[in-house]
């Protein structure tokens, strides 16, 4: 049975509003706002002289970044192991949102599984808004947002809770000034890494 017609026209703006609010969301986890807000951070802890905390920042950041582009290589590399499990590209967006904004509260907090919390949280969030708007599959949001909270784990046991003399407002000042002032930038990686992925195919 058809739907009425004013119900179809009534539904149009409800799904444009819901795409909209989608990838307002999903910006947020965009290469374009995750690497300099991450390098921001750094720069921020230095500053403060808190080494321990930008060493371990630094490191378990592009760990996590760098394992991500390891298996989004992989996954076109060698696509038919990948395809049994539903994986096609996992979710870069989802894994850089749970180690940039949940490390950011692993940092901040002194209470370490509101930390954890959170940061599932954002996975959550930012994996929701990857399939709705059809980007990824379930796999492909699970395998990311697994690698970004291994990545805040690793975070919150290296490093303890800021130390009273590092302004906290600095460290959330230096991640959320540089996401609203790069948010709807987009750095189009994942065609540079299907190319780079080719490019290895023909070498081997």
């Amino acid at each position: 049975m058809s739907r009425p017609r004013h119900s179809l026209i009534r539904s149009a703006p409800e799904a444009a509003l819901c795409w909209r609010i989608m990838q307002f969301l999903t910006d947020f986890a965009d290469q374009a706002v995750v690497l300099p807000a991450t390098l921001a951070l750094m720069l921020t802890l230095m500053a403060t002289d808190w080494r321990r905390g930008a060493l371990c920042w630094g490191l378990v950041v592009t760990a996590t970044l760098g394992l991500m582009l390891v298996l989004k290589l992989a996954a076109y590399v060698w696509p038919a192991a990948f395809a049994g499990w539903g994986l096609h590209s996992p979710s870069g967006h989802v894994a850089a949102a749970a180690i940039l904004y949940g490390g950011l509260a692993a940092l901040l907090l002194e209470r370490r599984a509101l930390a954890l919390l959170i940061a599932c949280g954002i996975a959550l969030v930012i994996a929701m808004t990857r399939l709705l708007l059809r980007h990824h599959s379930l796999p492909e949001v699970a395998v990311g947002g697994l690698v970004g909270l291994a990545g805040v784990v690793v975070l919150l046991r290296l490093t303890p809770p800021a130390p009273r003399t590092v302004s906290r407002v600095a460290l959330a000042m230096a991640v959320l000034s540089v996401a609203v002032l790069m948010h709807g930038e987009r750095l189009h990686a994942e065609p540079a890494i299907r190319h780079t992925a080719e490019r290895l195919v023909r070498l081997f």
